[in-house]
């Protein structure tokens, strides 16, 4: 018989939230930024914001919280790929847990196509979760506590000082609105590394009928 699976009901799953962890003390390991559950708690707030705001039903946006606490288990695997290992982590994870096949589907094709090398958005859910996730840069992000040795992907993090995602009050864009301390990381620096991540939300957006749009310390670059 299936089961009505809630994002309550996964966070209180022992076995998922240890895949969350260890997946995060691997890119540890490997000097990449926060990727615990301060990220994929937000990224799953986010996403359900995203779809709720765009008037999509209550289940719909409980799947997209639990595909964005859920996407980034497939690091404790490896970096490289992890979307497609996480995809088929939570596959076997969430059928276990007697989750109905359609809902499965949701949840990962949306992880599965989360990561800017091979992401597409498929469906809303696979829409907000990668904005949502891509639009998740912060000072608190960063592990490192010597400025002197920060690599790009530090600096960038560190020195975005406020970022708020929101729609306009039509809720035909969608705004990332970006405060950068251009002392730690220049403007241009940001999108070195964030381009083409910024780019793949404008195409998400687009399939879910909404205008990105972006302001870098009050000046519209997107």
């Amino acid at each position: 018989m299936a089961t009505v699976v809630t994002y309550k009901y996964i966070k209180q799953k022992p076995d998922i939230m240890t895949y969350i962890r260890r997946a995060d003390q691997a890119l540890a390991s490997l000097g990449f930024t926060e990727h615990s559950f301060p990220h994929v708690e937000k990224v799953a707030e986010v996403a359900a914001m995203i779809l709720t705001e765009l008037g999509y039903d209550q289940r719909t946006a409980e799947l997209a919280r639990i595909a964005g606490i859920m996407h980034d288990i497939g690091n404790v695997i490896n970096r490289t790929d992890h979307a497609q290992s996480g995809a088929v982590m939570a596959f076997r994870l969430l059928d276990k847990l007697s989750m109905p096949a359609e809902e499965i589907c949701s949840i990962v094709s949306a992880i599965g196509n989360h990561d800017e090398a091979t992401a597409q958005p498929l469906d809303p859910i696979s829409a907000a979760l990668i904005i949502a996730d891509k639009t998740d840069v912060r000072r608190s992000r960063v592990r490192n506590a010597d400025l002197l040795t920060f690599d790009i992907h530090d600096r960038v993090n560190y020195a975005v000082e406020h970022a708020d995602l929101t729609f306009s009050p039509d809720k035909s864009t969608l705004l990332l609105d970006l405060q950068i301390d251009t002392k730690l990381s220049s403007v241009l620096e940001y999108f070195e590394i964030f381009l083409e991540r910024m780019l793949l939300c404008k195409r998400a957006c687009t399939f879910l009928n909404v205008r990105f749009s972006m302001l870098v310390n009050g000046t519209s670059v997107l």
